[in-house]
């Protein structure tokens, strides 16, 4: 099946449905054995049957099961948000005295799990620059044993050699994790590049809505054992009401994509042609660095980037981001609507230096129309222009 044909298809086996074209919300903790023989046969195969609620019911199986067919896994487990996933996927492969290797770009909180309770528990970290390639090589010490990417960061948007990085990784029985949230599914084959895990914070454009939390780990053969064993005995689950509202998302994702990418590269292409704007990050833009490396491993993009602005301060920012009229302030992206998020990305940088001549703001572009959201900016660059 095509991947459009597939997200409508995925995780509707008749067993959970029951004729219904939607799984159903099977909510349970007990699940109820027949005979003492079903039980021990339970007790066998804890995963291939109802066997208790965290174990999952026909709602999880069917989410998992269709964004495992979307990656190309040998398994996928779902997570209470993105961060769990990224952090039960990152201890389901370490250990005390390991070291890994962490994407300067990553998002915050990875580094704070890594700086904090993995420090605490033995593991060390080193940073380094994400447009660093094969050259990682380098900084391979004899107990490296996995490498975090996120392509592109999102927050400065670099886009990372992923085959190569996994290449490196591979040659020192190392394992590569890919925050894959910016992209989806859709538009970056992550296994297919070498990478062995392949996070997505569901939260975002998945489930579409800005109304749940909830993340996804998808691992090929080299990982999947260790990762389903760690989250089960962490005790990772989700509440099937989440699991349904994100296959309900999941089925729209690929129109909602299209639309955050056409809307997206409308308002960067406009950002570009500002005479306050110094640089718009946005990787489908033939003047982002990493532009070729996008064009070559991405179907597509999404409706999040940034841009910097040639003057100014965040002392002063206020003036541009209050009385917004569509592009509210806000944490998150991925749903319907659209936001601004003022930062100063130097806050996590440790391995590169970030450095701009005014603040970078990232944008969600939502799917409004963007005519409305283009009015919506200019009348905060005349607002910002007041206070320089």
């Amino acid at each position: 099946m095509k991947p459009n044909t597939l997200i409508m298809n995925a995780g509707r086996q008749d067993e959970w449905t029951h004729g219904i074209v939607n799984p159903p919300v099977f909510r349970a903790s007990t699940c109820l054995f027949d005979s003492y023989a079903d039980l021990l046969a339970g007790l066998k195969s804890p995963d291939d049957t109802l066997f208790y609620g965290r174990r999952g019911t026909p709602t999880h199986w069917a989410l998992r099961e269709a964004i495992n067919e979307l990656e190309g896994g040998a398994g996928t487990w779902l997570y209470p948000s993105g961060l769990a996933a990224l952090a039960g996927s990152i201890m389901s492969c370490v250990q005390a005295g390991d070291h890994i290797l962490v994407t300067d770009s990553a998002y915050e909180p990875t580094r704070a799990l890594c700086n904090g309770l993995l420090k605490g528990y033995g593991v060390e970290t080193s940073y380094y620059d994400p447009t660093i390639g094969a050259e990682i090589a380098d900084l391979f010490k004899d107990n490296t044993r996995l490498i975090i990417t996120e392509s592109p960061g999102s927050l400065t948007l670099e886009v990372q050699d992923l085959p190569a990085i996994a290449d490196v990784a591979h040659a020192h029985d190392a394992l590569v994790l890919l925050d894959n949230t910016w992209a989806t599914p859709l538009h970056l084959d992550a296994l297919k590049l070498g990478v062995d895990i392949s996070v997505h914070a569901a939260t975002k454009y998945i489930v579409g809505h800005s109304d749940v939390m909830l993340g996804t780990a998808t691992a090929n053969d080299r990982a999947w054992n260790r990762l389903r064993s760690a989250s089960i005995q962490m005790g990772h689950t989700v509440s099937p009401d989440d699991a349904w509202l994100a296959l309900r998302g999941l089925r729209t994702l690929p129109v909602r994509l299209r639309q955050h990418d056409k809307n997206g590269m409308q308002i960067a292409k406009w950002l570009d042609d500002r005479p306050e704007v110094d640089r718009v990050l946005h990787p489908a833009l033939p003047s982002h660095p990493g532009h070729d490396l996008f064009k070559r491993d991405f179907k597509g993009a999404c409706g999040l980037f940034s841009f910097t602005l040639k003057s100014g301060s965040y002392d002063t920012i206020g003036a541009f981001v209050d009385d917004m009229k569509y592009f509210k302030l806000g944490f998150s992206w991925g749903g319907y609507e659209s936001l601004i998020l003022p930062i100063n990305p130097s806050f996590a940088r440790s391995a590169t230096r970030w450095s701009s001549s005014g603040p970078l703001l990232r944008l969600h572009v939502g799917l409004e129309d963007p005519d409305d959201l283009i009015a919506d900016l200019e009348a905060a660059f005349k607002r910002y222009s007041t206070h320089m």
